[in-house]
């Protein structure tokens, strides 16, 4: 069965998605290099051609309907394949190009993603990266991320999730403070020091710190006079300042251990992780640049924890 699309403008739909993605007329025909009305214009012919309204207009925003939001998500989608087949013709990697946007927490995107991104770029220069470093908790459909890399498995079932790696954690602190406090040999000691605490952003729960004993793990609840909101990096910078005791990523501290600016403690109930695990929304076609960023990542991560074997 056949259909014609008469009417059929790809260019009202691309303009439609691309003020979905702006929030206005004018941001969307600055990207276009022609004028507000005219986007206006096309944007109300497909709306005549659909008869349903795709946005809400008012004297002082512009808010997609929920009619508007289904068919962008299928629109964009359309889009992306078409863009997507003209480059797999072309299969040359400098022509793969497109913006990603990528949520990572800060001490994984300064340790691992950045030094992933470096080569990565230069593989496939035409590709631009948006990196939103930060440990708050995104919203796919609100935030407008492509990938996500959080520290836990999510529940939403809408999103696919794959595990980069298990990351160990040790406690460190620095000469100065050790000889000023004590070494702690027992967990019960780190009731006697001063312990950095880190809340995280999206539930204001203070971490606990995880060892293992015997082959079973064990939570605790620590105390000091430090907490660090949001920003975990700044426990490191606490814990090389002499502030106290500091459970961290062994891949964030390596330099500083191989230097001995700072020393690991409490070795004999080392063996607890925390998982990183990159997410993206389920759906039936992720663009080309996407799916090749996420290929690359997870082979890169593989090697990396090869070398560090």
């Amino acid at each position: 069965m056949s259909r014609h699309y008469k009417d059929f403008q790809l260019s009202s739909i691309e303009h439609f998605c691309l003020t979905v993605e702006k929030g206005s007329f004018t941001a969307a025909a600055n990207m276009l290099g022609i004028t507000p009305a005219a986007v206006s214009r096309s944007i109300a012919r497909l709306e005549d051609r659909l008869n349903v309204r795709l946005f809400v207009r008012t004297t002082r925003q512009l808010r997609v309907t929920s009619f508007g939001q289904a068919y962008y998500e299928q629109c964009r989608q359309a889009l992306n394949q078409l863009n997507d087949a003209e480059l797999t013709i072309k299969n040359t990697q400098s022509s793969l190009h497109g913006l990603i946007r990528i949520s990572a927490p800060t001490p994984f995107t300064h340790f691992r993603l950045i030094p992933f991104l470096l080569l990565f770029k230069k593989k496939y220069p035409n590709i631009h990266i948006d990196i939103h470093s930060s440990n708050r908790n995104i919203i796919f459909s609100e935030d407008n991320f492509d990938i996500a890399i959080r520290g836990q498995k999510p529940k939403d079932c809408n999103l696919i999730a794959r595990k980069l790696e298990d990351s160990e954690l040790i406690v460190v602190a620095t000469p100065t403070y050790l000889q000023n406090m004590g070494i702690p040999v027992m967990l019960e000691d780190l009731k006697k020091h001063n312990c950095i605490e880190f809340e995280l952003p999206s539930t204001g729960r203070k971490i606990s710190w995880h060892f293992c004993k015997k082959g079973k793990p064990i939570e605790l609840e620590i105390k000091g006079n430090f907490t660090i909101l949001d920003d975990f990096l700044a426990t490191n910078e606490l814990v090389k300042n002499h502030a106290g005791l500091m459970q961290v990523y062994r891949f964030s501290i390596e330099k500083e251990l191989k230097s001995g600016e700072l020393v690991e403690v409490l070795k004999e109930f080392n063996g607890a992780t925390r998982p990183f695990f990159l997410l993206y929304p389920h759906a039936k076609y992720l663009p080309l640049n996407v799916r090749l960023f996420v290929d690359s990542l997870i082979e890169y991560m593989s090697l990396t924890k090869q070398d560090y074997l």
